[in-house]
């Protein structure tokens, strides 16, 4: 049984053609890459999170042109409700930077699991 799912501001870094380009962008190994996008293939509406640099968390998400967003990801801020976390997003988009939500099946809305 799938987890709640829980939506999470996150500060756009960069866009790839693929998440595996969009992952490497943020510093994780292309092996460890395609390991994420296939186990994830049969929920291709949920964001790829990981863990980098010691536990910043990072994420991947898809965007409605069929690009994907290299995003830093404020999992710690996760809720169950979408526009909680639009309002979210958007304080932390200050000085030009463009915030999104991200979505996945994780922990309880305020926790970190990784």
């Amino acid at each position: 049984m799938d987890s709640e799912l829980q939506y999470f501001p996150a500060v756009l870094r960069s866009e790839h053609d693929s998440p595996i380009d969009a992952l490497v962008a943020l510093g994780l190994p292309r092996e460890e890459c395609m390991e994420l996008v296939a186990a994830s293939w049969d929920r291709p509406e949920l964001s790829l999170l990981a863990w980098v640099d010691g536990g910043r968390a990072v994420a991947v998400l898809p965007l409605a042109e069929g690009r994907w967003a290299a995003c830093n990801a404020f999992v710690e801020q996760s809720c169950r409700e979408p526009k909680e976390a639009l309002r979210r997003a958007g304080k932390l988009a200050k000085r030009g930077r463009r915030a999104l939500v991200g979505i996945w099946a994780g922990a309880p809305a305020g926790t970190m699991a990784g």
